[in-house]
């Protein structure tokens, strides 16, 4: 058993950090930066306690988490005033689970090796069903003898927990993860809506095409749903809008050409003007039919 602290209870997080309390028996601290849910978590999981800042969660700790919104909130719970970084003791690991830019990531792990201790960025696919039923996908960025010691931890609610590279490397895999599955989903919503109007036996086409070389996890598990108009089901539009707004400012920097990535950033968009914010990434196809209707 470890002292362990978590940073931010989030639909991902808050799961995530159960798995560590209930899976791995390990001394939880947690940290919200709305304290009634750090409180609500204390209750449901029979155990572990609060901290009013992230220093205070992180003091003493063995293992770290963090997983928050973007790079200006991982920031200001690590290197920020009374952030986590202030109170790691030396040897102690840092694991962020947050998608943020492969820069924050460098920046961080920089400032984790002047303190004495490690950094991994360790961005997650799966979604919330994945963080609730501990199958995660961590695709982690760091020195491979700091992960080799937090990989049974992180264990807890993955299925795969792999180093892909040194520190950053988590986060470019999380952008390519993303830019794939932007081009799936516009595919899969270009797919159902030609089929509707084809007027197809929706479910016999999905049975038949699934099994071959078309299938994929997007269609398996979303096209009932977006069949159904129905977009309550997995990450949100504006998280996905924020992901690939970090691929596509690396993509910048890199050379890299991303057409499609961009292209259906902006059909993202304009989900998020037909009010969309919230629904799921599979609602690219409302935007198709909702242009039939103009």
């Amino acid at each position: 058993m470890a002292k362990v602290a978590w940073i931010g209870l989030g639909v991902m997080g808050y799961p995530m950090a159960g798995h560590l309390a209930k899976k791995g028996g390990h001394d939880l601290t947690v940290y919200n930066r709305n304290g009634a849910k750090a409180e609500a978590w204390v209750k449901e999981y029979g155990g572990g306690r609060t901290a009013a800042t992230p220093a205070a969660a992180a003091k003493d700790c063995d293992f770290v988490f963090s997983c928050v919104g973007n790079d200006q909130d991982l920031r200001a719970v690590t290197t920020g005033k009374d952030g986590a970084f202030s109170a790691m003791k030396k040897g102690a690991i840092f694991i962020d689970n947050t998608t943020a830019s492969a820069d924050v990531a460098r920046e961080l792990d920089a400032a984790a090796t002047a303190g004495g201790f490690g950094f991994l960025d360790a961005p997650v696919s799966g979604g919330q069903a994945g963080a609730v039923n501990g199958v995660l996908t961590v695709m982690v960025g760091g020195k491979k003898e700091i992960f080799e010691r937090a990989q049974p931890v992180m264990a807890h609610y993955a299925r795969m927990t792999t180093l892909i590279g040194p520190s950053g490397a988590g986060q470019l895999t999380k952008m390519v993860n993303q830019i794939c599955i932007a081009g799936l989903v516009q595919g899969l919503a270009e797919g159902i809506h030609f089929a509707q109007k084809a007027g197809l036996d929706i479910p016999a086409v999905m049975e038949t095409i699934s099994k071959g070389a078309a299938g994929s996890w997007q269609m398996e598990n979303r096209w009932k749903t977006m069949e159904a108009g129905k977009f309550d089901f997995g990450f949100a539009v504006d998280w996905m809008r924020k992901d690939l707004s970090i691929g596509l400012d690396e993509a910048r920097r890199n050379g890299a050409s991303l057409p499609v990535a961009a292209l259906v950033d902006q059909f993202y968009s304009e989900v998020q003007k037909l009010g969309g914010s919230r629904w799921d990434t599979s609602s690219l196809i409302a935007r198709l039919n909702h242009a039939d209707k103009k």
